[in-house]
């Protein structure tokens, strides 16, 4: 049996206009229906079911849970409040992998952290005991709502997660009340550096992508192991971590890779990051050197993920540089490296760089990963490219 057809008749200017009407509104719907199917794991028939029953669609902006949670992310070069999702924003400004993060309380952690950054000259206004005060007491504050985490996939971020996780636990708050936003790419950026290379719109559309989850209390558990790990007296809980493979935390195994390979290694004993400097400074290699500024850029291009701020690099060329037995000649040589200053390897350098000769034995070490504090020539722990582990040597 078939249907007949009507007759055809010219719709008209009016009739255009409420039929492309019409067709907008379906598309908004369904992209409403999509995004709530991201958000609650539902069906599209459920999620379209509860959204024509009047149930109210929390992924509009400015429009439902997502509008009363409290945000993090990792700072503001971050257009969140332009997104319109997101009222109340706190910004998480920490660089980790840096200085010592040791198992000590909150309040004794903040003041650990400021000082340090004081000491780094990352904090020239001493605004940062203040800023960690504020942050802290904003997070405690909402333990009775909903927080909304957007990151990113490197090292920098993903300990900025575990830390914020492991104490929203602290406080009892449920994985469910926790949604993650956390990307390592993003179409169309070929090498994608961060969250603030992105419009508001494009912030916008990541919750309705596979990107945006709530958390599970595996995934809490998690990052409450791995705070605990990174923050250990000793690097041993660092493998276990690295070799995780969460569906929540999916970029934190490879974070903590990351991280273990900044212990100096067997070969040189250097961290990974000291020999792509010096490796760079080498491949620019002329009479006159190469600038600090095109070395920062040719070790961070090595990075599977970007991490590493141009001032901290630039410190750790400086440290390379006043060691008792320098690795690098800058010039001029009585001012901090910047963009501008000259590099060029010296002859230990040289050796060190080919596995001839060792950065520790020569010049000791004193550095904090975490909550493990290196020091001296015989430092306990090295990194092993061969067994790609923290080993500790037996005599």
């Amino acid at each position: 049996m078939s249907i007949a057809r009507p007759p055809y008749r010219p719709l008209g200017v009016r009739g255009w206009a409420a039929r492309e009407m019409t067709m907008t509104k379906q598309a908004d719907f369904k992209r409403r229906v999509r995004a709530r199917m991201a958000k609650t794991g539902e069906s599209y028939a459920t999620a379209r079911s509860r959204l024509l029953a009047g149930q109210p669609d929390t992924t509009a902006p400015g429009t439902g849970w997502m509008a009363e949670a409290l945000h993090v992310s990792n700072g503001d070069a971050t257009d969140l409040p332009g997104t319109g999702l997101a009222p109340r924003v706190v910004f998480w400004r920490d660089v980790l992998h840096e200085g010592p993060v040791p198992e000590v309380g909150p309040e004794e952690l903040r003041r650990i952290r400021a000082a340090f950054l004081v000491q780094a000259g990352a904090d020239d206004r001493g605004e940062a005991t203040a800023m960690f005060t504020e942050r802290d007491r904003l997070l405690e504050a909402n333990r009775d709502g909903e927080y909304v985490l957007w990151f990113e996939a490197d090292l920098y971020d993903q300990l900025q997660i575990i830390q914020i996780l492991a104490r929203l636990a602290d406080l009892d708050v449920p994985a469910r009340r926790v949604t993650l936003i956390c990307i390592g790419e993003h179409p169309g950026i070929a090498r994608f550096g961060g969250l603030g290379q992105l419009t508001a719109e494009q912030l916008r559309e990541l919750p309705a992508t596979k990107a945006c989850a709530r958390l599970t209390p595996a995934a809490l558990e998690l990052a409450t192991q791995a705070w605990a790990a990174f923050r250990a007296p000793t690097p041993a809980g660092l493998g276990a971590v690295a070799a995780t493979r969460s569906p929540d935390l999916r970029f934190l195994g490879e974070a903590f890779d990351r991280l273990s390979r900044e212990y100096p290694s067997t070969r040189d004993g250097l961290s990974l990051t000291e020999r792509r400097v010096l490796a760079a400074v080498a491949d620019g290699a002329s009479g006159a050197g190469t600038d600090a500024g095109t070395a920062f850029v040719r070790a961070a291009s090595r990075e599977t993920r970007p991490y590493l701020g141009d001032d901290w690099c630039f410190a750790m060329m400086d440290r390379m540089a006043q060691a008792p037995v320098p690795l690098l000649a800058a010039e001029p040589a009585d001012e901090p490296a910047n963009r501008a200053t000259r590099l060029r390897l010296t002859g230990a350098g040289t050796r060190v760089l080919a596995g001839e000769a060792d950065h520790v034995t020569l010049n000791g070490l004193d550095r904090w990963i975490g909550g493990v504090h290196l020091q001296g020539r015989h430092t306990r722990w090295r990194w092993d490219d061969g067994t790609e582990t923290i080993t500790e040597p037996t005599a």
